[in-house]
Parts: C-alpha cells; structure tokens; sequence
C-alpha cells in the first residue's frame, strides 16, 4: 500500500476527522465541527513521508512513508510492554526495533512514551492488523473529544 491508498481509506472510513496536510505530511484528528482551537488538535493517526521530524526510519527514500497511531495505554501494552521513559539525547526511545524495518509495526521512536505506534511501508498483510489499530485510535479520539465537550457545556 502506498500514502496515499492509507489516506484514502482512512478519510472513507472513520467519520468526522478533519485531515491536515504539511511538508507532504498528513495528520487526521477528530474534530467533527471543524472548530477545535490550536491547542485541542492532538492527530489520533500520522503519515509522515521525510525526514523533518526524525531521521531514524530512513524515509528520505523515495516512496517511503511511516504511518503513526495513538492507541490506548492498554493496548500499547499489550502490543509493546510498558512505554518507555527516557528517550536518548535525539529524543529517540531505545525500544530493541529497528525503526527503519519496513513493514513492521513498531513502537514511535520518538512518540512510544505516549502510547504511540508506527510502520514504515505498510504492506496490505500487515494493514489487517494496523485497521483495528486505526479504528481504536479513532475511537479513543471521539471519547476524548466528547469527554471535553461534556465537560465545557457543564
């Protein structure tokens, strides 16, 4: 699968994001009216597709892309152990993978103490078990949307 294919399925399958795009880069976020402040738009999935933020996946390359998912403590857990803490002087977390594997869902490594995930060249084998990940990450990012706006309106 390439970027591209992976937007398009996650833009036809999970209602109410809104989709930025910078540096080549996408972000999806939960924000179903459009109206989230700067401060509130947390993506619940990335696909990067350079090296601006990091360069340890190695995607200068040409069609290389890594997509990013925020999944729950919980799931993380399962999937990863606990998160890892302390990030070398890069801010890159030591977690035993090879961040530049294609095709292997790994620990972030810069994001994994946040519960974050990623793959580089996702192939469509493996995007069978990335669209549970994807749909968990959307749906923990409509709890917490609705949680906040539970809590504005009193």
């Amino acid at each position: 699968m390439d970027a591209d294919q992976i937007t398009r399925y996650i833009r036809e399958t999970f209602a109410g994001i809104r989709t930025l795009e910078a540096n080549g880069d996408t972000f999806f976020l939960y924000d179903p009216e459009s109206d989230l402040p700067p401060e509130r738009q947390m993506p619940f999935a990335t696909i990067v597709t350079g090296d601006t933020y990091d360069s340890v996946s190695n995607l200068s390359e040409p069609g290389a892309y890594r997509l990013n998912i925020g999944l729950t403590r919980a799931t993380y857990t399962a999937l990863f152990g606990a998160a890892p803490k302390h990030p070398d002087e890069h801010g890159v977390f030591d977690t035993g993978f090879d961040y530049a594997e294609r095709d292997r869902l790994t620990p972030h490594p810069i994001y994994a103490g946040q519960h974050w995930v990623s793959v580089v060249n996702p192939s469509e084998a493996t995007m069978a078990d990335i669209r549970p990940l994807l749909a968990e990450a959307h749906d923990f990012a409509v709890r917490k949307y609705d949680n906040h706006r539970a809590r504005q309106s009193g």
